[in-house]
C-alpha cells in the first residue's frame, strides 16, 4: 500500500469532501492542516503552490478533490 499523506483546510469544501470521503471509507491517511505554517511550507516545497486537497501519494502530488476521490476508487478504497 502507498503511503498517504492529505494537506488540507478545515474550513475548504473541498478538503471536506475528500474528508468525508476518507472516513466513510476507513482509509488510513496521515492528514496536515495547512492552518500550521510548517504543514503550509512543506506542502509549497513539495508541490510548488498551497493548493488544497492535495494528497500525496508515495511523496507525489494530486490535487482536485475530485481526482483525488477518483484516485481512491481506482485504487480499490
Amino acid at each position: 500500500m502507498p503511503k498517504l499523506k492529505m494537506f488540507f483546510k478545515p474550513t475548504c469544501p473541498f478538503c471536506l469532501k475528500v474528508i468525508d470521503y476518507i472516513e466513510i471509507n476507513e482509509i488510513k491517511v496521515d492528514l496536515s492542516d495547512i492552518n500550521d505554517n510548517v504543514n503550509a511550507s512543506d506542502l509549497v516545497k513539495i508541490g510548488g503552490k498551497r493548493q488544497v486537497p492535495c494528497l500525496l501519494i508515495d511523496g507525489k502530488p494530486l490535487y482536485e478533490s475530485d481526482d483525488i476521490i477518483k484516485w481512491f476508487k481506482s485504487h480499490k478504497y
